[in-house]
């Protein structure tokens, strides 16, 4: 942490946010299989010129992990340097691009394949490289080498060999994030801001120049998005530092909040909003909500109904990862077991009701194995 950020490494509206915004993603994942829900509870077609809050929560978790990179990454430039820092980001990128693609091929794995057993298995030699017990440090070299033969004979195992079908939502954030954290090491501490700034327009003209030609327009917006959040952070961190009010740094976001909002909107005759497409003009109006929105809790969070909220979700706040992978393991093992939700859940506000028990069963589950001491250290 600089001297110029605020005196904490955790700031609370952030967590606030990323802690709605994991449980909103685990309810809208499960209202996925729910029929007759209407039309704003659900992702729009991938050609259609509009979005609703489903999806606008994807990007939302982009920008998120963009106002905390600033805060962790400048913690451990600090504390070990640059190179360090370089191969943390580097080996956490590598790892939530292997997980998605684990979690993709399972989804697309062909039929006859047991494919909730193999996911499993992934899961388990994912544990056994990133993960620790007792809250500790990570697992021991041996069983670190242990997982990486575990995943590198399931991936042998894969019926005609994995394929990149797609990337999986944590692979697409492990490439937004390693290109923003990229950025944000190797640049000098004086010009970040101006970096992460200038980069937002330079992830439009990828998407509109050079992705027709070379791919990656997906990336170019998902890392647009991350480095809103970078911007974001630094931004209010260097009004700070100047020593003036704290009205005037919620003015200063406020302002590019709005200016990331119209200029997504001034976009859209030439990209339209779509989340499937990854189109700019989506990624800059979410990104442009999101930042109003963590203005509109900065009050909220550090007050008692903040307080209150994050007793309640503070796990997933804090946890996220975990929180996304726990609904997974639990459509595996019931896959596994067979069952299924009866079919009045599979309808209607039934099936609303649904979304809402199953979070509340992956809230309980998640606080069990925090209080067992597991943790995935990326």
């Amino acid at each position: 942490m600089t001297a110029s950020a605020p005196p904490s490494a955790r700031w609370p509206a952030i967590d606030l946010l990323r802690g709605l915004t994991v449980l909103v993603m685990i309810l809208v994942n499960e209202w996925a299989g729910v029929a007759g829900l209407p039309a704003w509870m659900k992702h729009v077609p991938a050609d259609a010129d509009a979005m609703t809050f489903v999806d606008m929560v994807f990007p939302a978790f982009l920008f998120i992990v963009g106002m905390s990179l600033p805060l962790a990454l400048q913690s451990k430039l600090e504390q070990a340097g640059r190179n360090a820092t370089l191969r943390m980001a580097g080996e956490r990128t590598v790892a939530l691009i292997a997980a998605g693609l684990f979690m993709v091929n399972a989804e697309m794995a062909p039929a006859g394949f047991n494919a909730s057993g193999w996911l499993l298995a992934a899961f388990a030699g994912i544990f056994l490289v990133w993960g620790s017990v007792r809250g500790g440090p990570a697992l021991a070299w041996p069983w670190r080498l242990a997982g990486i033969a575990l995943l590198g004979f399931l991936s042998a195992r894969y019926p005609g060999g994995m394929a990149v079908h797609w990337w999986g939502i944590l692979g697409l954030i492990g490439w937004a994030y390693g290109l923003a954290a990229l950025l944000f090491i190797l640049a000098a501490p004086g010009s970040r801001l101006l970096l992460a700034l200038l980069a937002l327009p330079a992830c439009v003209a990828w998407f509109t120049f050079a992705a027709p030609h070379l791919g990656g327009g997906g990336h170019a917006t998902h890392t647009l998005l991350v480095l809103a959040g970078v911007a974001s952070t630094l931004l209010l961190q260097n009004v700070l530092h100047a020593g003036l009010a704290p009205d005037r740094a919620t003015r200063a976001l406020m302002l590019l909040g709005f200016v990331l909002l119209a200029v997504g909107f001034s976009l859209r005759p030439y990209f339209p909003l779509s989340k499937i497409h990854a189109t700019p003009s989506w990624g800059l109006v979410c990104a442009g909500a999101t930042l109003l929105l963590y203005l509109l809790l900065r009050p909220l969070a550090e007050g008692r109904a903040g307080h209150a909220l994050m007793r309640v979700m503070g796990d997933a706040a804090r946890h996220p990862l975990l929180a996304y992978l726990l609904p997974y393991v639990i459509g595996a093992v019931l896959a596994l077991a067979h069952w299924h939700w009866p079919a009045t859940f599979s309808a209607g506000w039934a099936g609303i009701v649904r979304g809402v028990i199953f979070l509340a069963v992956v809230l309980v589950l998640l606080r069990l194995v925090l209080r067992s001491g597991l943790r995935l250290k990326l």
